[in-house]
């Protein structure tokens, strides 16, 4: 894909803690770029703005080219971060993913912005869930999102239920077809993870398949 996504922000959420990693996974080294200039390199390439969150304020990331934001809601995880994401947006809509996605694929993220443009909710429904980090949000989700983070009900996921909201489900055959391995949603959570995204990163190359 040559061309960025307009009216849609892209949001890369990076300010995870890393317990299972024992290390901060942002700077983890995969192919001589981080985990976070993988992911990020992407999402720069598909939207015209890209927003980068974080749990607390990084020197580390404060040069990274795109604006970087901090939690508004603190202590609410990944929920916490998705509402700053969307509240800083200037977009009506936002894509959003982790940091630690190795395998982002603009070709992915492209279907799932253009599958219903009127959706308040674009997310993945794959054979081990809902995948609410790897999906789109409309602005109308920020009162819900509240409502979750001051309830401390931090299941993103859960926002499907909301009958206020249009939610659009894409199954795994639908986004099989774009990427059959479905390694768009994967997360490197734990050494074990890593070592496997730096054996498929060797075998095809860094960036292979992953601008579309």
């Amino acid at each position: 894909m040559t061309e960025a996504l307009v009216g849609i922000t892209g949001v890369l959420l990076a300010g995870g803690k890393s317990r299972r990693m024992g290390q901060d996974k942002r700077f983890l080294e995969l192919e001589g770029s981080t985990l976070l200039q993988l992911s990020l390199s992407v999402m720069e390439h598909a939207f015209s703005e890209t927003l980068v969150v974080l749990a607390e304020p990084s020197p580390d990331l404060s040069r990274l080219g795109h604006r970087v934001v901090t939690d508004l809601i603190p202590n609410c995880a990944s929920l916490g971060g998705l509402y700053t994401g969307l509240s800083y947006a200037s977009h009506p809509h936002i894509f959003v993913a982790a940091c630690d996605m190795p395998f982002l694929d603009a070709r992915v993220i492209s279907a799932m912005v253009r599958v219903d443009p009127t959706a308040d909710v674009v997310m993945a429904k794959l054979s081990q869930g809902l995948q609410p980090m790897h999906a789109v949000y409309s602005k109308r989700c920020l009162a819900r999102l509240e409502t979750m983070a001051r309830d401390h009900k931090l299941k993103i996921q859960d926002i499907v239920e909301a009958q206020e909201l249009s939610v659009r489900l894409m199954s795994e055959d639908e986004l099989g077809k774009i990427d059959p391995q479905l390694l768009s949603f994967m997360n490197v959570n734990t050494p074990a993870d890593l070592e496997f995204a730096r054996k498929l990163l060797s075998r095809r190359g860094v960036g292979e398949g992953s601008h579309g």
